[in-house]
């Protein structure tokens, strides 16, 4: 009886998986940190958190997130300050910052955005997945 001849299985090249977009959490208030992490990982997003300004300016110089999303009434260090030194970095001044806040006066909208934010959202007025939508928005 002849031997079957089986063709050798070709081997599959395994593409190298496309590097994931991290983003860096910067809050205090532990259940809205893990609840924008969770939305955000959902979303196949590498996520980073700090729970206060100094640690989330140390993480930003450390890591250098693609995206940071951050409040701005924190111990340590708030988020203007935060904010004016990432973007005196210029390691880190082309990240996108989207401040997150409770803060709805007109005059800390303004210095956000003349300190270089690139979003203002009032925590109250988003719900998470309106967040992660304008997270997607700055990471096209």
């Amino acid at each position: 009886m002849p031997k079957k001849i089986t063709k050798p299985k070709e081997k599959k090249i395994a593409e190298a998986p496309a590097e994931k977009q991290t983003v860096l959490i910067v809050e205090d208030d532990g259940f809205l940190s893990n609840m924008y992490k969770a939305k955000l990982e959902l979303e196949d997003y590498t996520v980073l958190t700090a729970a206060n300004g100094e640690a989330g300016l140390k993480l930003s110089k450390e890591k250098k997130p693609n995206l940071i999303l951050l409040d701005v009434i924190m111990p340590k260090m708030n988020g203007f300050e935060v904010l004016k030194e990432i973007k005196g970095d210029k390691n880190l001044k082309d990240i996108p910052v989207i401040m997150l806040t409770n803060l709805g006066q007109k005059e800390d909208v303004q210095k956000s955005f003349k300190l270089g934010a690139s979003e203002y959202l009032i925590k109250a007025h988003f719900l998470p997945s309106e967040v992660v939508g304008k997270v997607k928005k700055f990471l096209k």
